[in-house]
């Protein structure tokens, strides 16, 4: 079964976030695992080995930038897309989170049609 990880230190983000995509869980079958920090989340992702992560940027222990530049490195997780969420839509936030391998960039307040659009291309690929 694939899994989603979701990474913010924002409760209110996880939990939209989570609700968000629970109506694509019966299509596709994935489980949906969060972590509250940086840190956490890259042990998540290390060891469920998601299809897809929604990353923010600001966050406790490790920032989002420096969680995907791990996830890069690690050849075994190739195929895991990375979709950063930041309030920070400056130019050069989205180069940084290009240049670390983000597959995708979304500015919060993010439209939860957008994240769901996103996520059934990604899950459906």
């Amino acid at each position: 079964m694939d899994t989603v990880v979701i990474v913010d230190d924002e409760v209110h983000i996880r939990s939209l976030l989570e609700q968000t995509l629970e109506e694509l869980q019966e299509d596709y079958a994935f489980e949906i695992v969060t972590a509250a920090n940086g840190g956490d989340g890259l042990a998540v992702v290390q060891r469920e080995r998601p299809r897809l992560v929604f990353l923010d940027v600001m966050m406790p222990v490790m920032n989002g930038y420096d969680v995907c530049k791990a996830i890069r490195a690690d050849a075994s997780l190739n195929e895991t897309r990375v979709v950063m969420l930041t309030a920070k839509g400056q130019e050069a936030d989205r180069q940084r989170g290009l240049d670390v391998g983000v597959n995708h960039f979304m500015t919060k307040p993010f439209d939860p049609d957008e994240i769901l659009k996103l996520a059934e291309t990604i899950l459906k690929s």
